[in-house]
C-alpha cells in the first residue's frame, strides 16, 4: 500500500527527515512512536502530500505521491491531481478540524457530496451508516459544540471513512483528549483494523501499538531507529534509544 523510499523533508535549515525507508502492506497496521520533534507527523503529512518532500519517493498502490515520471525526472502534479488522489487516503488530526456550522450529519456528507458527486440520499445513508459505526447515530443532528471531544474525533474518523479510502492515516487521534476519552476512539480504530483497513497511526498509545499493530515504527531525530513487530519493538527493543524512551513512557 505504501512505500517510502529515503524521504526527506527540510524547513529552512531544518531537517526534519533524513531519508526513511518504510514499507506498509494492504490491510496492515503501523504505529509511528516516538519523541515530540522526531518527524512523525511531518512524515504522515508527506504521505499525502500536504508537505511536499525534498528528496526520496513515496508511493501507495504504486502511484507516487504528488509526483509523475517523465523520463528520469519527476514532476510535480497539478493541484486537482494532487487532490483527486488524496481521495483514496483518509487523514485524522489531532484537531478534530470539523467545520463549526455544520451538524455531525453534514460533516460527513459534505465531501461525498461537493467532491465525489454523489446524491443528496446516498450521501445522507452512507453517513448514518458511518456515524452508526463509530457509535454516534443519535448525535447525527448535533453540531460539534454540543459533543465532547470524543465524539467530534469520532466523527472526524466518519468523516474520512466516507470518502472510502484505501488508507487511513491518524496524527495522535488521542493527544488532545481527556483520558476518560480515549477509550472510545480507540475502540473505533481497532474494529477499522479488525475490518482491514491499511492504518498508518502516530501515537503515543503504547497499549494501542502493541495488541493491533502489525508494525511498530520508533523514530528520533528525523531517522527510524527501530522498527519491527511491535511484540519485539515495544517488550525487547535492540536500540537503547528506543529502551530510552520505552523507559519513559510505559
Amino acid at each position: 500500500m505504501l512505500q517510502a523510499r529515503g524521504v526527506r523533508k527540510h524547513f529552512g535549515r531544518l531537517e526534519v527527515l533524513k531519508g526513511i525507508d518504510l514499507t506498509v502492506g494492504r490491510g496492515q497496521v503501523c504505529c509511528l512512536l516516538g519523541p515530540s520533534g522526531s518527524g512523525k507527523s511531518t512524515f504522515l503529512r508527506c504521505i499525502n502530500h500536504l508537505e511536499k518532500i525534498d528528496g526520496g519517493t513515496l508511493a501507495v498502490e504504486g502511484e507516487l505521491v504528488g509526483y509523475r515520471r517523465q523520463g528520469s525526472r519527476l514532476l510535480e502534479l497539478r493541484e486537482r491531481e494532487v487532490a483527486d488522489r488524496r481521495r483514496d487516503i483518509g487523514m485524522v488530526f489531532q484537531r478534530f478540524n470539523l467545520f463549526p456550522h455544520m451538524t455531525a450529519l453534514d460533516n460527513v456528507t459534505e465531501a461525498p457530496l461537493r467532491v465525489a458527486g454523489a446524491s443528496r440520499a446516498d450521501a445522507r445513508h452512507d453517513a448514518l451508516r458511518l456515524l452508526e459505526q463509530v457509535g454516534l447515530a443519535d448525535r447525527a443532528g448535533h453540531y460539534p459544540a454540543q459533543l465532547s471531544g470524543g465524539q467530534q474525533q469520532r466523527v472526524a474518523i466518519a468523516r474520512a471513512l466516507a470518502m472510502k479510502p484505501k488508507l487511513m492515516l491518524f496524527d495522535e487521534p488521542t493527544s488532545a483528549l481527556d483520558p476518560e476519552l480515549v477509550g472510545d476512539v480507540l475502540d473505533v480504530m481497532r474494529r477499522l483494523a479488525y475490518d482491514g483497513m491499511t492504518m498508518i497511526v502516530v501515537t503515543h498509545e503504547i497499549g494501542f501499538a502493541r495488541e493491533v499493530g502489525d508494525t511498530a515504527v520508533f523514530m528520533d531525530d528525523g531517522v527510524v531507529v527501530e522498527a519491527g513487530d511491535p511484540r519485539q519493538v515495544l517488550v525487547d527493543p535492540e536500540q537503547e534509544r528506543t529502551r530510552a524512551f520505552l523507559s519513559k513512557v510505559l
